[in-house]
């Protein structure tokens, strides 16, 4: 196919862009407190530039720092200073031919009370104590405690109202002499990103931060000239554009990035903040006001999951909104959609949804998402598969001082790193088809190895081909079908059937085994009936093993290996109860998969128990056992025991007693998700 709309030339404003793709903006943590830009941060953009994207626009960065630093690894345009490595950015984008907007932004009412009126302090202590950044990470952690109980100030609102769903910060309203504060630093940060030869800027007016809480009458409640009708709520942005154009000029382009449907109503809160019908208002006076293009987005961190979608939701779900947007302007419409495929992203500029696709996480996942579309290889993609680590990861790791990271593309952060070539056409045998055997099949193959995998069954993918079995769950196996791809053309050869010992390792005499044996589900032998003859693992029943049709099953755990087998089991119409031990359900999970898989459970009549202590098994029932020591049974007909996995290294620790140069991976090292597996393999390959 060929793409020839999305590899023609668009125009935003005065700015013509060589393409039609666009990097959406996303906090990866790569800067630092004073808001300066990094090497580190410049390489991972840079990289997407020489992938041939044609807009880059920054993550969020931040106007003000008193009230608006959302992360203190984030880019700043709130000080003079910031100008001169934001120059050097953007000279590196356009050096490959690809044009930078920056992303103004406050978080108000979504931001982290830990961080109101700190960041000042600590950009000057991190430049006066060299070890600050090190103590300050060790202690920031403890943070999370004072938050929770509210012990921080209160985060800015544009009146006060209910805490953000996310962060759960205690907010105040904004004075009247503070707003104003604010149109003027957006207004300075918009000429600082000018004097540093930006293209252009965006400003950020969705997913419930600050600007878009103006336009929200959820959490905009005043009742001056800046609250209660659309007029009045849209007059914080509308003079912050006004200011703009009247500081920079007409000649440079200003994007708005929209919600223009809060989603309330998809999570059961009809009539709550403003839907698409006023959203398309706003953006037909946005239009009015000089905005050079409308970049279409929806919900806010109330409704996560509906601006950031976990793997159930399907490819190109909101394009309707998009849609609506572009039959009501006249300007660039660009929108996200969940595309993941330059097939779709052709498909929707023709259809006339959009003017520009706008690529989140499949930029993470491949920096050069375009050039391989454009050179008509989109096969060698490798796709997001919308598991959420990206941004898990981030926003835990910022608590200790470093980034976000991708589960299928372990090279984010080391943009840098060259594998080298020296292989020499040694022979390498990798044992086992996930993730990790892949992954460094793929890296050992470019590293110009001889490399052969060697799977045991007659289907790639160990544990995600289970993953993949529960309902919504298919585009996990993208993972595998991308690393399949990539080792075929490189030359890799795969042995299916095939069951590796010690003795066939000796005979055939590689030069080094890459043990990437994955991990088996565990019965617990201290649970008594642990062993009956209706007690399984969720393995049993994601394989096919067992088929359980219109049964009483006790699902024990909850995390989400559990969850997802439990969903499996009422497709076939079974009664589903799940026992966690702990006070909550899914305890550690990510709350974007829980808020996604509760709904459909609950909607199946599922039964949940916590704070239950599964401590016996029986013909019919299990014994459980709450935190004052009371029992008490449930009635049963199977049990499905999801209480961990243990990592298969039998053959790693025989080969290594032999003498043999053998490398452990990926769950078979430390049992872990699809991220943990290929980063595993990465740094395995940079040490043989």
């Amino acid at each position: 196919m060929e793409f020839t709309t999305l590899f023609s030339p668009v125009k935003i404003g005065s700015v013509e862009i060589k393409n039609r793709i666009c990097m959406a903006p996303m906090l990866m943590d790569f800067g630092q407190f004073d808001g300066c830009t990094t090497e580190q941060l410049m390489d991972y953009y840079e990289e997407r530039a020489k992938g041939g994207t044609g807009l880059i626009v920054t993550e969020i960065t931040r106007v003000n720092d008193v009230t608006g630093g959302a992360a203190f690894a984030q880019l700043g345009m709130s000080h003079d200073y910031q100008i001169e490595g934001m120059a050097e950015f953007a000279r590196r984008i356009h050096s490959h031919g690809s044009k930078l907007f920056v992303q103004l932004h406050h978080p108000g009412r979504q931001n982290m009370g830990l961080l109101i009126g700190t960041l000042p302090l600590s950009i000057a202590c991190d430049k006066a104590l060299p070890f600050f950044k090190d103590v300050l990470y060790k202690v920031v952690p403890a943070g999370k405690l004072l938050m929770k109980h509210h012990i921080v100030p209160r985060v800015v609102s544009p009146s006060k109202c209910e805490n953000s769903y996310f962060s759960d910060g205690n907010n105040r309203a904004l004075t009247k002499r503070e707003i104003k504060k604010l149109i003027a630093d957006f207004i300075a940060a918009a000429e600082r990103v000018k004097k540093a030869g930006c293209d252009g800027v965006q400003l950020h007016a969705s997913h419930g931060y600050l600007l878009q809480q103006f336009l929200s009458p959820n959490t905009n409640k005043r009742t001056d000239e800046y609250g209660g009708s659309l007029e009045n709520r849209m007059r914080f942005i509308l003079e912050i554009i006004e200011g703009i154009r009247e500081k920079c000029g007409r000649d440079f382009p200003i994007i708005v990035r929209l919600t223009v449907d809060e989603c309330y109503s998809m999570i059961g809160k009809e009539g709550k903040g403003y839907g698409l019908n006023e959203g398309v208002e706003m953006a037909k006076r946005l239009e009015k006001a000089g905005v050079d293009a409308i970049d279409v987005s929806s919900a806010s961190y109330d409704a996560f999951n509906y601006w950031l979608e976990p793997v159930s939701f399907e490819c190109g779900w909101r394009k309707y909104m998009a849609k609506a947007v572009k039959d009501a302007v006249s300007i660039p419409v660009i929108a996200a959609n969940l595309i993941r495929s330059p097939e779709q992203a052709e498909q929707q500029l023709n259809e006339g949804v959009q003017d520009m696709v706008s690529l989140g996480r499949p930029h993470i996942a491949d920096p050069y998402w375009a050039s391989k579309a454009q050179s008509g290889h989109p096969e060698d993609i490798k796709r997001c598969i919308c598991c959420l680590y990206c941004i898990e990861s981030m926003q835990n790791n910022a608590y200790i001082g470093d980034h976000g990271y991708c589960a299928v593309n372990p090279f984010v952060g080391s943009e840098k790193y060259e594998l080298k070539n020296d292989g020499n056409g040694r022979k390498v045998l990798v044992v086992g088809s996930g993730p990790a055997g892949l992954t460094a099949a793929e890296l050992l193959a470019k590293r110009g190895f001889c490399v052969t995998v060697a799977e045991k069954s007659d289907k790639l993918g160990g544990q995600v081909d289970l993953a993949v079995k529960p309902p919504h769950k298919d585009k996990l196996y993208w993972c595998i079908e991308d690393l399949y791809t990539a080792c075929s053309k490189l030359g890799v050869e795969f042995m299916m059937n095939t069951e590796i010992t010690r003795e066939l390792v000796e005979k055939a005499k590689p030069y080094a085994v890459i043990c990437a044996t994955g991990a088996y589900a565990t019965k617990p032998g201290f649970i008594n009936g642990h062993d009956r003859e209706n007690v399984y693992t969720t393995t049993e029943i994601l394989n096919g093993d067992v088929v359980l049709e219109n049964k009483k099953v006790a699902v024990i755990g909850s995390g989400m290996t559990g969850l997802e087998t439990a969903e499996l089991l009422t497709v076939t119409d079974n009664e589903v109860t799940v026992v966690e031990m702990a006070d909550e359900i899914a305890p550690g999970v990510w709350h974007q998969h829980v808020n996604d898989i509760m709904p459909r459970l609950k909607a199946k009549s599922a039964r949940f128990f916590t704070s239950s202590k599964l401590t016996e098994i029986k013909e019919s029932a299990i014994v459980v056992e709450d935190k004052n020591g009371s029992k008490s049974e449930i009635a049963t007909d199977f049990v499905v025991l999801s209480l961990g996995a243990k990592s298969d290294n039998a053959l790693y620790n025989e080969l290594k007693n032999a003498g043999i140069n053998a490398w452990l991976i990926g769950d078979g090292e430390r049992v872990g998700r699809i991220a943990d597996a290929t980063r595993s393999a990465f740094e395995c390959v940079k040490k043989i």
